[in-house]
């Protein structure tokens, strides 16, 4: 089982980046897929939460209206869109795969965004 993250970078305030979340090993269709992210010092924190056929989706407050969940259950594969990126998004970003809302059966290794002029 694994859970891979990639797009990760250094971008500057405004900018937008887009992550890629690649599964295997699990029917990654019947899963909940979340996007977590950890600042230094911080706790981890949800970000977005998209159901296994895509029709519900959640995003923390501190999100909505810039970051877009998605998913493509024939790639295997969940996307977070950032667009008007603030230093205050700065953390690393984890996917997480569950069975059950809230649920997390599998973890990514992370992918860092760091958000600077």
């Amino acid at each position: 089982v694994q859970l891979v993250e990639s797009g990760g970078g250094l971008v500057q305030p405004g900018g937008s980046l887009r992550l890629s979340c690649a599964a295997s090993g699990f029917t990654f269709r019947r899963y909940v897929l979340s996007w977590y992210r950890q600042a230094p010092g911080k706790e981890r924190e949800l970000v977005a939460r998209i159901a296994t056929t895509g029709s519900d989706r959640n995003y923390a407050d501190s999100v909505k209206g810039r970051f877009t969940i998605s998913r493509d259950n024939g790639k295997n594969t969940a996307y977070l869109q950032m667009n008007s990126l603030k230093p205050e998004d700065t953390a690393v970003y984890y996917c997480a795969a569950g069975k059950a809302w809230g649920a997390y059966d599998y973890w990514g290794q992370g992918t860092q965004v760091t958000v600077s002029s």
